[in-house]
C-alpha cells in the first residue's frame, strides 16, 4: 500500500471528531459501517484486579462520592494518595472493575509514570492513546494537547466510562485527561492532589495496613499454617514491612518459596536490612526497600542478574524476548548460528521473579515492574554491574528491538529498499511475533513506547546508528497506522543522530521518510523543505537515483499545496530519470502521478496515455496494487469522456485487487466512480450502494473533500434527482501517490 499511503489529499478545515462525529452532519440515509461490533470498539484497558485487603472503608468513601456526583449529574473525580507500595493501584482497580455494569462505555487506563527515570508522560501522548482507544483513526487524531483534549471531552460526553490515571506527577498533568460528561475518573499519586479541588476532586489518603490486615495478607500469601502457629513473628514481620502491601507480598513470596523456613528467620534478616537502610539515610519507603533488598539477596544468581539487568531497559513494560536479549541467551528467538552460548532459560527466570513478586505478569508474555521495584532494579544494576556491562546490555536490548522491527518492516513492505543494519557484538535476539502484515503491525503498535524510548536513549548514549536505523525501520508502520506524533519525534531524533554521525545517506533517508510524515500531518511547507534538503544532499553526493526520487516527493508536496504546474514538471522529469537510473517501479509511479495531475487539469487524452503507460510498467515489475491504482485512474478518465462501459471494466478490475489488499482510500475512489457509472445508466439503487460504501471508507481514512462530494450525490439521489459527471476530475480527491521508495 506504499503508493496509497504516501499520497492523497489530507487537508482538514477544522478539528475532525472521528467517524461517529462526522456522521452527525450527514444528510440523507447514510450508514456508517466499520465491520466491527460496538462491543469490539469499546476500550477495556484496565489491568487485572489484584487481591485487596482491608480497604472496605476507602471503597465505601469512593462509592459515596460517586453516588453523590451522579445525583447532581456531575462527573466523579477522586484522588488516592499514599506511599509507594501502599496499594493505591490495587484499591483503584478493585473499585473501578466493580463499576463495569454501570459504565458500559469502556475503561481507559494510563500509567503517567511520575517515578519513571525518563520523567512523567506527556499528556498529549496519553490523549493520543485514549482517542485511538475510543475509535478515532490515527490519522484523525489532532495536533496539540488543547485540540486533543477537546476532542476527547466531546467523545466522552455521552459515554458512560471510567478512567484510571495511575501514578500522576502533578494536577497539571491530569487536567487535560479528564473526560467529558458524568463519568468517573480516579487518579493515584504519591502526592495529595489538592490542585484538583477546583475540578471537584475528592481526596482519599491511603494509610498502611493495620497490623491485623497486614497479617491477613501475609497469611494469604503464604497459604499455609505458619501465620497461625507463629502469630507473634507474623506481627513482627508485617511491622518491619511498615504495613505496606507490596512489602508484605514480597517478603511473603520469599517465605512461600521456602515452606520449611520459620517466619522468625525472615524477621531477623529484615531487621538487619532495616539497619543498613537507616545507616544509609534513605528516606521513605523503608519497608518496601528493605523487603526488596532481602528478596533480591535470596534470588538464585541468574535470576538476580536478570532482575538487575532488566533495570537497564528504558521502557515501563517488556516482552519475554527482552529477557533473552539482556542475558544474551538462546531461547527467546535468537537465530540459529548467532554465537550465543547455552544458558538458563529466560522464561524460567522470569517465572522466578514473578513468583518473588518482583515482576507483574500483565499477560501475553509481557511483564512490568512496580515503579519502586524498577527503581530498585536500576539501583542494583548500578551497584553490581560495571558501566561497560550496562552499556552492553542496553545495546543488546536496542539490537533486539531493531532486529525485530526490521523483520516487521520487511513483512509490511517487502519492496522497501533496506540499508544494511549495524548491530553490536551480539548475540542479537529477535522476537517471533507471528507471520504476515497484521502480526508485524500489531507487534510494532504494542512496542511503540519501548521503540521510542530506545530511539531517544540511543542518541543520548552515543548509539546513534540505532537511533536513526530504528526510526527508519518504523517508516512502513507509520505509513499504515498513522502515529504522526511518534513519526515526527522519531525522525527528528533519527535526523539529528544521522547528522551527528556525518552519515549523508542516513540523513537523506530521515529527511525523505520524515518529510512524508510532515505531509501526513498537513505541514506541506515543512515537508517540501525536507525533500529539497535531501535533494541538495543527493546532488552534492552525485547520487542521481536519490535525487530523482526526491523529485517525486517534491511533486507530491506541490500537488498537496495545489501547485499543479510545479508538481507536473517534477513528476514528468522523475518519470524519465528514474528508469534511466535503474528504478523502473518508481518511474512508473512518477508517470502515474503525472497522469493524475493531467486528469485534474482536464487533459483527458494525455492523462489516459500516462495512466496506461504507468500501468504497463507497474505490472512488469509485479506491483499489482499500484497497477490497480492506474486502472482506477483509467476508469475515471473513461467516465469523464463519456465511455461508461469501458470505465466499468477498468474500475471493476481495479476494485478486486484493491479490496484484497485492504486499500481503503483507493477502494473508495473506485466505488465512487462505479457509483457514477451506475447513475449514468439509471441504476439508482446500485449507485446508492456504491456511494454509501465509498462514503464509509472516505470517512474512515479522513478524506473530507471526496466524502462531501459523495454526500452531495446521495442527497440528490434521495431527492429523486441526478448528478452530472465532473469532466475534469477533482484535484482535492487526487490519488494516494508515492515514489515507492523513501530515499
Amino acid at each position: 500500500m506504499r503508493g496509497q499511503e504516501w499520497g492523497g489529499h489530507n487537508e482538514l478545515s477544522g478539528v475532525v471528531h472521528g467517524p461517529s462525529v462526522q456522521a452527525a452532519v450527514v444528510h440523507g440515509d447514510v450508514h456508517i459501517r466499520t465491520g466491527e461490533t460496538a462491543e469490539q470498539q469499546l476500550p477495556w484497558q484496565l489491568p487485572p484486579a489484584v487481591r485487596l485487603t482491608d480497604r472496605t472503608a476507602e471503597v465505601e468513601r469512593l462509592e459515596r462520592h460517586r453516588t453523590l456526583a451522579a445525583q447532581r449529574a456531575h462527573p466523579a473525580l477522586a484522588t488516592v494518595s499514599g506511599l509507594g507500595g501502599v496499594g493505591k493501584t490495587a484499591l483503584a482497580l478493585a473499585w473501578l472493575h466493580g463499576l463495569r455494569r454501570d459504565f458500559p462505555g469502556g475503561q481507559l487506563y494510563a500509567d503517567l509514570c511520575a517515578q519513571a527515570p525518563t520523567g512523567p508522560v506527556d499528556p498529549a501522548h496519553v490523549l493520543g492513546s485514549f482517542l485511538r482507544g475510543l475509535g478515532v483513526p490515527p490519522q484523525q487524531v489532532p495536533e496539540g494537547v488543547a485540540d486533543r483534549s477537546a476532542l476527547y471531552r466531546s467523545l466522552t460526553a455521552d459515554r458512560r466510562i471510567v478512567v484510571l490515571l495511575d501514578d500522576a506527577a502533578t494536577a497539571a498533568q491530569v487536567r487535560p485527561l479528564l473526560p467529558g460528561g458524568s463519568n468517573v475518573t480516579l487518579v493515584t499519586s504519591r502526592r495529595r492532589m489538592s490542585g484538583l479541588a477546583l475540578e471537584g476532586g475528592y481526596q482519599v489518603h491511603l494509610e498502611p495496613l493495620a497490623p491485623e490486615a497486614a497479617v491477613e495478607l501475609l497469611a494469604a500469601t503464604l497459604a499455609d499454617d505458619r501465620v497461625a502457629t507463629q502469630p507473634d513473628d507474623a506481627r513482627a514481620l508485617v511491622g518491619l514491612c511498615a504495613g505496606l502491601p507490596l512489602a508484605v507480598r514480597v517478603a511473603g513470596a520469599r517465605l512461600a518459596a521456602r515452606p520449611q523456613r520459620r517466619i522468625t528467620t525472615m524477621v531477623r534478616a529484615l531487621t538487619a536490612e532495616h539497619g543498613r537502610l537507616d545507616a544509609l539515610a534513605i528516606d521513605g519507603d523503608h519497608g518496601v526497600r528493605a523487603a526488596l533488598d532481602l528478596s533480591y539477596q535470596g534470588l538464585p544468581a541468574e535470576a538476580a542478574r536478570l532482575y538487575r539487568l532488566l533495570g537497564v531497559h528504558p521502557g515501563t513494560e517488556f516482552g519475554g524476548g527482552v529477557a533473552g536479549a539482556v542475558l544474551g541467551a538462546v531461547g527467546a528467538g535468537i537465530p540459529t548460528g548467532s554465537g550465543a552460548d547455552e544458558g538458563p532459560d529466560p522464561g524460567e527466570l522470569l517465572d522466578v521473579l514473578h513468583d518473588a513478586n518482583l515482576l507483574i505478569d500483565i499477560g501475553e508474555d509481557r511483564y512490568r515492574f512496580h515503579d519502586l521495584v524498577r527503581l530498585h532494579a536500576m539501583g542494583k544494576a548500578a551497584e553490581d554491574e560495571s558501566a561497560a556491562e550496562r552499556a552492553a546490555v542496553f545495546r543488546r536490548i536496542a539490537d533486539h528491538y531493531l532486529a525485530t522491527a526490521t523483520r516487521a518492516e520487511r513483512a509490511i513492505d517487502p519492496r522497501h529498499p533496506l540499508r544494511e543494519r549495524s548491530y553490536g557484538p551480539g548475540p542479537v535476539v529477535t522476537e517471533d511475533f507471528g507471520d504476515g502484515t497484521r502480526a508485524a503491525l500489531d507487534w510494532l503498535e504494542r512496542e511503540l513506547p519501548n521503540l521510542m524510548a530506545v530511539i531517544r536513549r540511543a542518541r543520548r548514549t552515543g548509539e546513534r546508528d540505532i537511533s536513526w536505523q530504528l526510526a527508519d525501520a518504523l517508516g512502513p508502520f507509520f505509513l499504515r497506522r498513522k502515529h504522526y506524533d511518534a513519526w515526527h519525534a522519531s525522525h527528528a531524533e533519527g535526523l539529528a543522530a544521522a547528522r551527528e554521525l556525518g552519515d549523508g545517506p542516513a540523513e537523506c533517508r530521515m529527511l525523505t521518510s520524515g518529510g512524508q510524515g510532515e505531509l501526513g500531518r498537513g505541514d506541506n511547507a515543512r515537508a517540501l523543505e525536507m525533500f529539497e534538503e535531501a535533494a541538495r544532499l543527493f546532488a552534492d553526493a552525485g547520487d542521481e537515483l536519490g535525487y530523482a526520487r526526491t523529485s517525486n516527493y517534491r511533486g507530491l508536496a506541490h500537488q498537496r499545496a495545489g501547485q499543479l504546474d510545479e508538481a507536473a514538471e517534477l513528476f514528468e522529469w522523475a518519470a524519465v530519470e528514474l528508469p534511466r537510473c535503474g528504478d523502473l517501479r518508481a518511474g512508473g509511479l512518477a508517470r502515474l502521478n503525472a497522469a493524475d495531475v493531467e486528469f485534474a487539469r482536464g487533459r483527458l487524452p494525455r492523462a489516459a496515455e500516462g495512466a496506461a503507460e504507468a500501468r504497463t510498467t507497474l505490472l512488469a515489475v509485479d506491483d499489482s496494487y499500484n497497477a490497480a491504482r492506474a486502472a482506477t485512474l483509467l476508469g475515471r478518465i473513461r467516465l469523464g469522456d463519456g465511455r461508461p462501459d469501458e470505465a466499468e471494466r477498468w474500475l471493476s478490475g481495479a476494485l478486486a485487487v484493491l479490496r484484497e489488499v485492504a486499500a481503503h482510500y483507493e477502494t473508495a475512489r473506485a466505488l465512487d466512480a462505479l457509483g457514477e457509472v451506475a447513475e449514468l445508466r439509471g441504476q439508482r439503487e446500485l449507485a446508492q450502494g456504491h456511494y454509501r460504501e465509498a462514503l464509509d471508507l472516505y470517512v474512515g481514512v479522513n478524506r473530507p473533500g471526496p466524502a462531501e462530494g459523495v454526500r452531495e450525490r446521495l442527497r440528490r439521489l434521495d431527492e429523486g434527482g441526478a448528478t452530472s459527471t465532473d469532466e475534469g476530475g477533482d484535484a482535492s480527491g487526487s490519488g494516494d501517490h508515492g515514489s515507492g521508495d523513501r530515499g
